[in-house]
C-alpha cells in the first residue's frame, strides 16, 4: 500500500473555492458572536487548512484514532478556528452550534484546541511554539513505531507509515523551543514531518519587523530541512494549488523534514482589516464583517451561511475517509498474515497492556547498602528494557548522570549517522541540550500513541521544561520525567545547580505525580507503579516526574505500601507513637536515624516515608489515617527544600525541617550538615513539636 504521491495536479472547482469563503466567513461570525477571538489568522489560512482536510490529509472523520491516519497539529493554537471549522465541514462531529458556542462555557470549542475535549484535535495547543515540537515527536514516535512492528518494509509501503502536518505561525518560530525542535527533526531527518509557516508579519505588536529580521528560510535550511516557499495570488490570497503542488513535493522528500513558508496577509479579504495587528485578536467589528461579506458575495444580513450545496460538498471527506481506511485496512491485515508475531505485539501495545511476567525482572535491591537513587533507576531501566520493547528514551545530555540509556548499543540516529550504534529504530534518544523541546516533543510521542516514553535531566532544569510538562498534565498523557540530582546533596556544582524550590512547585501542577523514592527498593517499586498506570485512555492517564538523588543512600527492605504514596517505614516501639516523622527521598534516612535517638529516649517513634504525596492523597481516607493518626498531633515533615508542601501534613502542632533559602558550594555532606539536616535537628523538631501538641 503505497502513501507515494502520484499527481501534483488539485482538483479545485467553484464549490471548493466557496467552501473556503464560507470558512472565512464562519471565522469571523463566531468571534464576532462571543465578542472575542482572533479571526484573521483563521481567514487567511482558509485554503491551507481546507486544503489539508479535504485534498491530502489520510484521515476518517467517523473514526478520528485510525492507527493509519496522518496527524494535524495547530501550532497556532489561538487560530482554533482554522481547527474547528475543518472539523465541523468534514464531519469529525462538529455542528455548526458548536461554531456559535466558540469560546464560551461548556462548548466544544474553546478558545485554544484541547486533547481530550473535542473529537478531532490532536494536541492541546496555545503556548507557542509547543505544537512544532508535538509535531516532532509525533514523527519520532512514528518511526519507532514502525520499527517495533515493520522495520523491513520498503518506504511508503507500510501500513505504518503516514505523515504528520503542523501549521505554525511567527510566533510558534520566534520562541526558542520550536528552535529547540526543528533543529532536532533536522538532526534525526524526520522525512514523515510536513511544517507549514504561516507567514503573514503580523504580531500583537504589528507588523513583525519590530522584533525579527532573520531568514527563516535559511534557519531551516541549516537545520538540515527541505525547504520551499508557496507565492499568493495576484490578489494576496493563499493559492491552493501552488500549495498543494509544494505538499507533494515535500511528500516525496523521504530523507528530510519539509518546511514551507506561506505568505499570506491576515484577515484577507476584509477590505480594512486585513494585514492589521487588531485583525490578530480582536473581532472585526459588525461593519466590517459585513464588508467582508459583500467582498466574498455573502448576504452581509445572514450569520453562519452555510449552504446546503457546500456541506454536501465538504462532507464527502466521510466517504473518502472510509474508502482510504478500508484500502488501508487491506494492507493491514496482509501484514498481519505475514507477520503474526509483530501483531500480537500490535495488539498488546495498542491494549495498553504489559508482557507477561515483567514485574518479575524488576531488581531487589540488598538492604543496608548505599545507592543513589538515579544508579537504581538506570538498572530498573536496562531491565525493563529487555522484555518492554515499547519503552525507549534518554536524555538532554545527560544520559551518564540521569542513568537513562536503556540500551547502549542502539541509539535512535538516522541511519547515516556516524555513530556506530546509530539505528533508524534504535532504543535510546538524544535529545541533546534542549529540555524544552524534549519534554514537548514526549507530549507528541505520547499523543501519537503504541509507545512508551521517558526523558531525563537534572530537576534545577525542569524550570526550563515547565510549560511542556504543564500541558502533560492539561492533557493527561503517560510521559515519565527523570530529573536527577534532586537536592542540594548534588553538593560541590552549588546554587546554580542545587534545586531548592523546584519538588514544591512542581508538585503545584495539577495531575502531575512527583515520585521522589526514599531509597533503590522504593525506586523499583515507583517504576513498577508508573508502568501499571501507563494508560492511553484520555482523562485516565498522567505524567510523573521522579526525583532521584545523585548520592548514595541506605536501602530498606521493600514494602509494596511504597506505591501507595506514602506507607509506615519504621512503627514505634514501646506503646503507641507519641509523633510521627515523615520523610521523603534522601532525608528519609534522617527520619530512621532520629526515630533512633527518640526511641533510646523513651519516646515512641513511628516514621513515614512519602515518596509521592499525588498517590498518597488518591488513597482512601481510612488508609491516610492509618498512616498519619489524627489523633498524633506531634508531627515532622523534613526534607531538603522548601517546606511548602508540608504544613497540611503536619498541622499547627507540626514542625518542618526544610531549606528557604538557596544552597552553596561545597560537598553535599558538608551542606546538609551546615543547613541543619542532620537527625540532631530532626529529633530537636520532634520534641517541640510534642511540646507544642501538649499545650
Amino acid at each position: 500500500m503505497s502513501t507515494k504521491p502520484t499527481t501534483t495536479d488539485l482538483e479545485w472547482t467553484e464549490l471548493d473555492q466557496r467552501a473556503v469563503d464560507t470558512v472565512r466567513v464562519l471565522a469571523m461570525d463566531s468571534v464576532q458572536k462571543v465578542g472575542n477571538g482572533h479571526p484573521g489568522t483563521a481567514m487567511s489560512l482558509a485554503p491551507a487548512a481546507y486544503t489539508l482536510f479535504q485534498k491530502v490529509m489520510r484521515h476518517d472523520p467517523a473514526d478520528a484514532d485510525w492507527t493509519g491516519r496522518d496527524r494535524f497539529v495547530l501550532s497556532a493554537g489561538h487560530s482554533s478556528l482554522t481547527l474547528y471549522i475543518q472539523l465541523y465541514l468534514a464531519g469529525f462531529g462538529l455542528e455548526l452550534d458548536d461554531l456559535k458556542a466558540f469560546r464560551t462555557w461548556g462548548s466544544k470549542t474553546p478558545g485554544h484546541p484541547e486533547y481530550g475535549h473535542t473529537v478531532g484535535v490532536e494536541t492541546t495547543t496555545g503556548p507557542l511554539g509547543q505544537g512544532v515540537a508535538n509535531a516532532v515527536g509525533m514523527a519520532m514516535a512514528a518511526r519507532y513505531e514502525r520499527g517495533l512492528f515493520d522495520p523491513d518494509t520498503a518506504t511508503g509501503e507500510s501500513p505504518f507509515d503516514h505523515h504528520i502536518y503542523a501549521i505554525a505561525g511567527d510566533g510558534c518560530l520566534q520562541e526558542g523551543i520550536s528552535a529547540e525542535a526543528s533543529s532536532m527533526a533536522g538532526h534525526q531527518k524526520l522525512g514523515n514531518l510536513i511544517l507549514l509557516w504561516d507567514d503573514n508579519h503580523i504580531s500583537i505588536e504589528g507588523d513583525t519587523e519590530t522584533a525579527i529580521s532573520e531568514d527563516t528560510m535559511k534557519r531551516y535550511e541549516a537545520y538540515g530541512w527541505h525547504v520551499q516557499r508557496v507565492e499568493p495570488k495576484e490578489n494576496g490570497d493563499l493559492d491552493p494549488a501552488a500549495l498543494y503542488a509544494a505538499i507533494q513535493e515535500a511528500k516525496a522528500v523521504t530523507d528530510r523534514p519539509s518546511f514551507i513558508a506561506m505568505r499570506s496577509i491576515i484577515a484577507w479579504p476584509a477590505p480594512h482589516a486585513q494585514n492589521t495587528e487588531a485583525a490578530h485578536g480582536s473581532a472585526l467589528g459588525d461593519e466590517e464583517v459585513a464588508a467582508t461579506k459583500r467582498v466574498l458575495g455573502f448576504d452581509p444580513e445572514q450569520s453562519f451561511e452555510v449552504s446546503e450545496e457546500v456541506l454536501a460538498h465538504t462532507r464527502e471527506a466521510l466517504d473518502r475517509g472510509r474508502e482510504a481506511k478500508a484500502t488501508w485496512e487491506k494492507g493491514f491485515a496482509a501484514w498481519r498474515t505475514q507477520q503474526p508475531e509483530r501483531a500480537a505485539e500490535f495488539d498488546r501495545i495498542a491494549a495498553g497492556e504489559l508482557p507477561a511476567g515483567w514485574e518479575e525482572k524488576l531488581p531487589v535491591f540488598e538492604a543496608g547498602k548505599g545507592v543513589a537513587t538515579r544508579a537504581a533507576s538506570g538498572k530498573v531501566l536496562q531491565a525493563l528494557g529487555a522484555v518492554i520493547p515499547e519503552l525507549w528514551g534518554g536524555s538532554a545530555d545527560l544520559a551518564g548522570s540521569n542513568n537513562t540509556t536503556i540500551d547502549k548499543t542502539s541509539s535512535f540516529l538516522p541511519a547515516d549517522n556516524p555513530l556506530p550504534e546509530a539505528n533508524p529504530y534504535g532504543r535510546t534518544i538524544h535529545y541533546g541540550i534542549r529540555e524544552h523541546s524534549m519534554a514537548a516533543e514526549m507530549n507528541g510521542i505520547a499523543l501519537h500513541g503504541n509507545t512508551r516514553i521517558y526523558g531525563g535531566t537534572f530537576l534545577v532544569f525542569s524550570d526550563y521544561m515547565r510549560n511542556a510538562v504543564r500541558l502533560s498534565a492539561l492533557m493527561h498523557l503517560p510521559v515519565t520525567y527523570v530529573w536527577t540530582h534532586d537536592s542540594v546533596g548534588l553538593g560541590e556544582d552549588g546554587p546554580t545547580h542545587q534545586p531548592v524550590e523546584h519538588v514544591a512547585s512542581l508538585r503545584a501542577i495539577p495531575g502531575l505525580n512527583v515520585v521522589r523514592p526514599a531509597d533503590a527498593n522504593e525506586t523499583a517499586i515507583a517504576w513498577r507503579e508508573i508502568l501499571r498506570r501507563y494508560t492511553k485512555v484520555f482523562g485516565k492517564g498522567a505524567p510523573h516526574g521522579l526525583a532521584l538523588t545523585r548520592q548514595g543512600v541506605p536501602t530498606y527492605e521493600p514494602n509494596e505500601d511504597a506505591a501507595k504514596g506514602g506507607y509506615v517505614l519504621f512503627e514505634a516501639e514501646g506503646g503507641k507513637p507519641e509523633v510521627v516523622l515523615i520523610g521523603t527521598g534522601s532525608e528519609v534516612q534522617l527520619a530512621v536515624e532520629a526515630r533512633e535517638q527518640l526511641q533510646a529516649a523513651g519516646v515512641p517513634t513511628r516514621v513515614v516515608s512519602m515518596p509521592s504525596v499525588e498517590w498518597f492523597d488518591e488513597q482512601e481516607q481510612g488508609y491516610r489515617d492509618s498512616v498519619l493518626p489524627p489523633s498524633v498531633k506531634a508531627r515532622v515533615a523534613v526534607e531538603a527544600g522548601i517546606g511548602l508542601t508540608w504544613h497540611r501534613f503536619v498541622g499547627d502542632a507540626g514542625r518542618i525541617v526544610s531549606l528557604e533559602h538557596f544552597g552553596a558550594s561545597a560537598d553535599g555532606k558538608v551542606l546538609f550538615r551546615e543547613f541543619g539536616f542532620t537527625a540532631e535537628a530532626v529529633a530537636a523538631a520532634a520534641r517541640e513539636s510534642i511540646a507544642a501538641a501538649q499545650r
